[in-house]
């Protein structure tokens, strides 16, 4: 079997077993995502979670959130990794977010990668997420399975980005970060894949040296 071919009838086997899925963090507004997601650094949705849960009720706005000093912030997310540097890119963000942006979140790629903390796969998330924009966000769980699965050889997750791109039709980019996401998370995990569980194990070029 052709790579090509191969490589199709992978991402036409997640697509059927992870269709439907989404983001799951916590999150009612744009601005609530873009926060959570910056948050979700190094650290679990879960745990992401739970410090949104308790931050959003009181701080849902970047007028709201942006009232607080640093170390207050700090505080409020210091159970969630690099708490410290998150404080400072969150509260930029929201600065840059109301002198800028009429405290409106941006829908262009260039536009929210000017905002302080947000790079290439928050931006990315952004756009698919909250906005239906075409975008693949590619974190960690997104590259590694991409080469599991010999969807890509890319070095960097730009390189990634592109190459899964091309293989998957444009109109499900969005929906394909989630498929691969949550096939990381729950089967293709790291450093133990569950290869027996794997419902694209009989294609998978590293099943035998994972396995």
């Amino acid at each position: 079997m052709r790579k090509k071919e191969r490589n199709q009838k992978i991402i036409a086997a997640l697509e059927e077993v992870y269709q439907g899925t989404g983001t799951a963090l916590h999150y009612r507004s744009p601005f609530e995502l873009l926060v959570a997601v910056i948050l979700s650094a190094q650290c679990t949705d879960e745990r992401v979670n739970k410090v949104t849960d308790r931050l959003f009720p009181r701080y849902d706005t970047p007028e709201k959130l942006g009232t607080l000093s640093q170390p207050e912030l700090e505080e409020l997310i210091h159970d969630c990794g690099l708490f410290r540097s998150k404080a400072k890119n969150i509260l930029g963000m929201c600065r840059s977010l109301i002198d800028d942006y009429h405290s409106e979140i941006p829908q262009t790629l260039k536009e929210l990668m000017s905002l302080p903390g947000v790079g290439r796969k928050t931006a990315d998330v952004m756009l698919s997420v909250a906005f239906g924009k075409p975008a693949i966000a590619v974190d960690t769980h997104v590259f590694r399975v991409s080469h599991r699965l010999g969807l890509s050889d890319g070095k960097d997750p730009l390189a990634v980005e592109k190459d899964l791109q091309k293989l998957i039709p444009k109109a499900k980019w969005g929906e394909a970060h989630h498929w691969l996401i949550w096939h990381g998370r729950k089967v293709c995990r790291a450093p133990r894949p569950r290869c027996g569980e794997c419902p694209v194990a009989d294609l998978c070029p590293s099943r035998a040296v994972e396995d």
